[in-house]
């Protein structure tokens, strides 16, 4: 069998604590960047990790809404592990940008400007 089908049956069998560190993992993220960026403390995310803690729901929530992964993947292991890829909100993207009018494509660059400013701003 494939190296896929064995990595598929490895994330099944791992747990939802297991499953949030590979996440980390795979964002390439410090557990310190990793915990700002869904409002905990490094040392609880640290005890998640390590399967001392529980993950509560709170935390599936933030991690699912903040990364874009699927909720049902963290949860249970099965499914794809994000909700879409960078490359597929590119496409929507793009097919709904040239769905609008030309003046209404000129506010959504704007908004995207406006957007990127106020993120380096925080950053």
């Amino acid at each position: 069998m494939g190296e896929q089908y064995y990595y598929m049956l490895f994330v099944k069998s791992m747990t939802v604590n297991e499953r949030i560190k590979e996440i980390r993992q795979i964002l390439n993220k410090s557990q310190r960047e990793f915990a700002k960026e869904v409002y905990v403390s490094n040392g609880y995310l640290s005890e998640i990790e390590t399967g001392h803690k529980e993950v509560n729901d709170r935390l599936i929530y933030l991690i699912s809404s903040t990364f874009s992964v699927n909720k049902h993947w963290l949860t249970t292991g099965k499914g794809r592990m994000f909700n879409s890829t960078p490359e597929e909100k590119m496409e929507r993207m793009i097919n709904l940008f040239n769905e609008l009018y030309p003046e209404y494509q000129d506010f959504v660059l704007r908004q995207i400007d406006e957007l990127i400013e106020l993120q380096n701003s925080r950053h």
